[in-house]
């Protein structure tokens, strides 16, 4: 096939826009030829729980998937009766860009919080934790943070744990969607399991489409206690590939030799270094306009811009519109972001900016 599309082309829309790591390309390749038992009976697939018990700890149960979105909804299911409520912040990915799959497929009831950095605490969550045996009321039996968060802010490991034993004094469960986990351990400085199992949460969706895979993320059931049916919701929720050798060498690969902190190190770093290059311009009086929103903790930039701007940067670099009624944008970077691309879009920025 002729190839459709600049290969040196890239923007900062989203770290979804972002090819396939070579490493990852290669893992598809050489779990290519033969055949291996379909639905998950493969060597790959079995590998994979060896992996995934040495990053988490040895109670832990990977379940793959196909997609984010399914990971969140099939995970929360598991852990939920169908009166069950959830508690998020209003950003969550489950509340605005799920296509209300959460209530849709699996009839959850979410009760968002609203929070100035997508994080919740657990003063927060209490606004919505309450009415136990009220049967007017979904009964709040589980807790949903995202590590990464939306805004691009991040939790400590102390925040997670402290958000788990209110949960769970309280009979919750927490669920972390991990979209950018790999992201979040590399700005963290500590491996996946202080912030996740050693710090009580219960189930986690494990990303790694936005970290250079091709396709596939994966349940990781960290407490067996709370989650029970999975085996039957990933096939009754249309997430249970029949190739699933190839989701799991995938993860395999991403999660060996590295690969995910080479990657999400990368990608944070790229982001520092157009914070850091704006902050420069910003200091210098050479640019006026654009004020930081929130904290650049991992691979996410987020800014308000004058009117216009952002439209005519769009002409050269794609981006999105994060609340087009203040003029706040995103940019994102990835694990091949490269210095030049920053330096590029700093350069448009200038000229854009400039006093």
């Amino acid at each position: 096939m002729t190839q459709l599309h600049d290969p040196q082309l890239r923007g900062f829309a989203s770290d979804n826009y972002a090819g396939v790591h070579p490493e990852v390309l290669a893992a598809i390749a050489e779990a290519n030829g033969g055949h291996q038992i379909a639905y998950g009976e493969d060597v790959y697939t079995a590998r994979l729980q060896e992996v995934m018990r040495e990053h988490f700890g040895e109670a832990a149960e990977a379940f793959p998937v196909f997609n984010g979105t399914g990971a969140n909804v099939t995970a929360l299911t598991s852990v939920l009766p169908r009166w069950g409520a959830v508690v998020s912040t209003s950003t969550a990915h489950i509340h605005t860009d799920e296509g209300g799959a959460p209530e849709r497929i699996s009839g959850l009831k979410l009760l968002p919080v609203a929070t100035p950095d997508g994080k919740l605490t657990p003063d927060l969550i209490g606004e919505e934790a309450w009415g136990w045996g009220d049967e007017h009321r979904a009964q709040p039996l589980a807790v949903s943070i995202t590590q990464t968060t939306e805004l691009g802010t991040l939790y400590s490991v102390d925040e997670v744990r402290a958000i788990a034993d209110y949960a769970h004094e309280r009979g919750m469960v927490l669920h972390m969607d991990g979209a950018r986990i790999s992201n979040a351990a590399a700005a963290l400085g500590v491996g996946f399991r202080e912030f996740t199992t050693d710090a009580g949460v219960d189930i986690l969706s494990f990303g790694g489409t936005k970290n250079g895979l091709l396709y596939g993320e994966a349940i990781v059931v960290l407490n067996p206690s709370v989650s029970d049916g999975l085996k039957y919701l990933r096939k009754l929720n249309m997430q249970l590939a029949s190739k699933m050798r190839f989701v799991s060498a995938q993860l395999i690969a991403l999660l060996s030799d590295g690969l995910w902190l080479r990657s999400a190190s990368h990608a944070n770093a790229m982001a520092a270094r157009l914070r850091a290059g704006l902050e420069e311009e910003i200091s210098t009086g050479s640019i006026s306009g654009v004020n930081f929103t929130q904290e650049t903790r991992a691979n996410a930039v987020f800014v308000t811009l004058p009117p216009g701007v952002a439209d005519r940067l769009r002409e050269s670099f794609r981006f999105y519109d994060w609340n087009p009624a203040t003029g706040e944008v995103r940019w994102m970077t990835a694990f091949d972001t490269t210095e030049h691309d920053i330096d590029a879009f700093l350069a448009a920025l200038r000229t854009e900016l400039s006093v």
